[in-house]
């Protein structure tokens, strides 16, 4: 059946809202927490701790996207909604273990592996149930969804730099926990919708019939050429996008001492990323086919020319119009990742291979920011590292540019020599999805009135 369109959609909409702003808000507000840890485990004897401290932030990220590929099979095995539940729970449990230790070493296991797995599995699911309820709206409702992670990075720095002070690092770990609770919650609201009739006239023994291994593990996506590009161009580029979350704070603090509010500088970064999520979600609309990718070239494009600036500016304002920049095209680069994932495979397949993509993104993600810390440890300034950050976005949006020429070109091919059934099929399947969608405005439009 169509999506309803709304209904009990905008209910699902809201907590996979929250469920954006829960996960990324606390990933994105770990340079306040990295400060806080480096105080906390850090020595003056230990001349690595920066390197070692990066390691916390940095596998927490990692973890949550190399965790993907196996969260689209569960996803498609168990549902969108036991796994999402499921997820907040193993979250919670793992951020809560993290307010006992001790030491450094075994937040490695708590907050960076158990807490970070936890939010994979209810991360995916989210952005999967929304294409259940939401066709013709998807890109504004992405869009919606995914600046939840703004409102919560934009007011997350302020409230924990308070809970810190007042209450310490561990009870302010405890108080996150409320967020992993109401995610645990909101994981319920997740109602699956019959997509096949052969589901509906199976009745119950259709629900536990085990799919065939080539469903479980679809491979097929990377017989798509421009799929290829982009799950090898997008890693290729975030070898530098998470350093300045983790050690822009710690920067900040070397240069500036403690006379200006560094939790400022997240809060433009949350609320430009906000506004661009909105406005490029929308602006991805009216965009055809796999053209929507110079949007996220343009994106690594202005990324990685403002991590080359942050060492440049030597006055606070200069940080804060910065990170106004970053943030605006950090929501543009996020906001439309699933809109490009649809027009490359198609909506069959667009689960496993936005989980693949995911899974692709986990290591540069993780291995940047201990790099950035090691160079900090060795060379006393985060200067070189904030340089050589903003490389790979600028290499990453370059072989970003070929993938519309070779979609289109593959189309072509597709058209005069079917060689390869399977990806043909898919070829023809975005095209058609495409002309309906364009046909179908018109007539939304006359029948509005406008």
């Amino acid at each position: 059946p169509e999506p309803p369109e709304g209904g009990w959609g905008w209910v699902v909409m809201l907590a996979a809202m929250w469920c954006n702003g829960a996960v990324f808000g606390i990933q994105n507000s770990c340079g306040v927490l990295f400060v806080s840890m480096l105080q906390l485990f850090g020595g003056s004897e230990d001349k690595q701790m920066t390197f070692k401290t990066a390691w916390v932030s940095s596998l927490s990220m990692g973890m949550v996207f190399f965790c993907s590929p196996i969260v689209s099979i569960f996803t498609d095995l168990f549902g969108c909604r036991k796994v999402a539940v499921i997820g907040a729970a193993v979250g919670f449990v793992g951020l809560l273990s993290s307010s006992f230790v001790s030491t450094i070493e075994p937040l490695y296991f708590t907050y960076g592996v158990l807490f970070a797995c936890g939010c994979s599995f209810a991360y995916q699911p989210s952005l999967v149930i929304l294409g259940h309820y939401f066709k013709k709206r998807l890109g504004l409702v992405n869009g919606i969804v995914t600046a939840g992670s703004s409102l919560f990075t934009v007011s997350l720095p302020f409230l924990l730099r308070l809970l810190i002070d007042s209450v310490g690092l561990y009870n302010t770990l405890r108080v996150l926990c409320i967020l992993m609770f109401v995610l645990f919650l909101a994981g319920f609201t997740y109602k699956p919708l019959v997509s096949h009739a052969k589901d509906k006239e199976g009745g119950k023994k259709a629900k536990f019939r085990f799919p065939p291994k080539k469903k479980i593990c679809n491979f097929s996506v990377f017989r798509v050429p421009s799929y290829r590009i982009w799950a090898f161009g997008i890693p290729a580029a975030l070898f530098g996008y998470f350093v300045p979350y983790v050690h822009l704070m710690k920067h900040v603090k070397d240069r500036f001492s403690d006379n200006v509010p560094e939790e400022v500088l997240l809060l433009c970064l949350g609320i430009t990323s906000g506004v661009g999520r909105l406005i490029f979600g929308r602006i991805a609309d009216y965009i055809p086919g796999a053209k929507k990718v110079y949007l996220q070239v343009a994106s690594f494009f202005f990324i990685g020319l403002m991590s080359m600036m942050i060492p440049l500016c030597h006055v606070f304002g200069g940080l804060i119009a910065v990170c106004l920049f970053m943030g605006l095209f950090d929501g543009c680069f996020i906001c439309i990742m699933a809109p490009i994932a649809f027009e490359l495979v198609g909506a069959q397949d667009v689960s496993q291979a936005i989980g693949f993509l995911l899974g692709f993104m986990s290591v540069p993600m993780t291995v940047g920011p201990p790099i950035a810390g090691l160079l900090r440890d060795h060379l006393g300034t985060y200067d070189v590292a904030f340089y050589l950050a903003g490389v790979p976005p600028l290499i990453g949006g370059a072989i970003l540019c070929f993938i519309p020429w070779v979609h289109e070109r593959q189309k072509l091919k597709a058209r005069a020599k079917p060689v390869d059934g399977e990806t043909t099929e898919k070829m023809l399947e975005n095209e058609n999805i495409l002309v309906s969608d364009t046909t179908q405005k018109p007539v939304k439009e006359t029948e509005s009135g406008v």
